[in-house]
């Protein structure tokens, strides 16, 4: 484990160094208290041959979302969007086959009805295509009436969010992102897609979950079990809809596309995020800090109050589970239970990002291996207990306290 973190939180870093010890692969752990960096640490190896550095990047599966999301908030707070009117009113193509009334906040909600990927497209290779989606995003018809209910909008949210923001910016998601995101908080490690020149500092993705075979033959055999046992599992009764999940979650082919070379070159932004813990922490420390960081404002107090407030309660048609969502972010959950005024977004594979204005507390975790859930899994549950249990005990006087910095070895 390298880095440095404030006596006072040092309860993080030893969360973060048992945590390396038990995984494979590498991670970085960042945390802001009170408009201070308080934690960046990272250790374990970006590949087979070479350890984690600082300025390593991770792919960050859904946690890109809360970024996508807090571009959009840009737009809103200069009052170029307003979260209340029709989707189309940005997007015209977008009023077809009863979307016409389906707004901004819809979207940010993942009530707009169109969490649908798998009926849309034929092959997740078009996922690398923003035309392609787009125009059949526009096209698609809403699986209920919007704003009647909310499922998880797994792959499909990216696209919604950043064509608005294309066609009121004038300009792509990633370079909006870069613009008017990265740039003023002097982020290095904030892109949706990786440019070539920054491609040496990216930890290639490791197995997570059940290693699938390798073999045409078995490939084969392991679609065709996995089909029967979805469909064996969706005619039972109870509320998990295994064919909504896999709808949601996993175009045929996706595997290929989202492990594929190809991935960085694409803006896939509910997914295809590359990030630093450090540039995470930054970006919800600004928010947690009601919309300033450094000096340096992005979102008026007003704006971060809006969009951290519950609009959506209940269990999630997809995910079975009370998401608590907020305008592009869910709530916070801990080891030691919810974080009440938090709000955030956790990624496949282990990593996730929240702020807490309450307490005025950020933290963010990027890592290359793992497992758990569409939304995080355990790692990042005990690192957010550890760092709310560090800025409760910490003292207002504390903020210039000793500062440690971890020796070079082997995690």
């Amino acid at each position: 484990m390298d880095g440095t973190f404030h006596e006072d939180f040092g309860g993080v870093a030893r969360v973060f160094r048992r945590q390396l010890r038990r995984t494979s692969g590498g991670a970085a752990v960042a945390v802001y208290h009170r408009g201070e960096a308080v934690v960046d640490l990272w250790g374990g190896w970006k590949d087979a041959d070479e350890r984690w550095a600082s300025d390593t990047v991770a792919m960050c599966f859904s946690t890109t979302k809360g970024v996508v999301s807090t571009a959009l908030h840009v737009l809103a707070d200069r009052g170029q969007v307003d979260y209340d009117a029709p989707v189309a009113r940005y997007w015209p193509e977008f009023a077809q086959n009863g979307k016409e009334h389906t707004t901004v906040r819809h979207v940010l909600t993942h009530s707009a009805g169109l969490h649908r990927l798998r009926s849309i497209i034929d092959s997740a290779h078009h996922m690398l295509d923003w035309e392609h989606m787009t125009e059949a995003l526009a096209a698609a018809r809403p699986a209920y009436e919007p704003g009647t209910r909310h499922g998880y909008h797994a792959l499909t949210y990216g696209w919604l969010v950043g064509e608005i923001v294309r066609r009121v910016s004038g300009v792509p998601i990633a370079e909006f992102v870069r613009r008017e995101l990265a740039e003023p908080l002097g982020m290095d490690g904030l892109y949706i897609g990786l440019p070539a020149s920054e491609r040496h500092r990216v930890s290639p993705l490791g197995p997570m979950g059940i290693p699938r075979p390798r073999h045409e033959p078995f490939r084969t055999i392991e679609r065709e079990i996995g089909r029967g046992l979805g469909l064996a599992i969706s005619a039972l009764p109870g509320p998990v809809s295994t064919r909504r999940l896999v709808n949601a979650l996993v175009p045929r082919g996706v595997e290929d596309v989202l492990w594929g070379a190809d991935v960085m070159d694409a803006e896939i932004p509910a997914a295809n995020g590359f990030f630093t813990a450090r540039s995470l922490a930054r970006m919800y420390a600004m928010l947690a800090g009601g919309g300033i960081l450094d000096g340096t404002r992005i979102l008026s107090e007003r704006t971060v109050e809006l969009i951290s407030q519950r609009q959506r309660t209940g269990m999630d048609l997809v995910l079975v589970a009370p998401m608590d969502w907020r305008l592009g972010y869910h709530r916070v959950i801990t080891a030691c239970g919810n974080v009440g005024q938090g709000f955030g977004h956790f990624g496949f594979g282990g990593s996730g990002a929240w702020a807490d204005p309450e307490r005025d507390l950020a933290i963010a975790m990027v890592c290359s291996r793992g497992t758990g859930t569409p939304v995080g899994d355990a790692r990042m549950l005990t690192l957010g207990a550890a760092a709310v249990r560090c800025a409760e005990r910490r003292e207002p006087q504390s903020r210039d306290g000793y500062r440690s910095q971890v020796p070079h070895s082997a995690a």
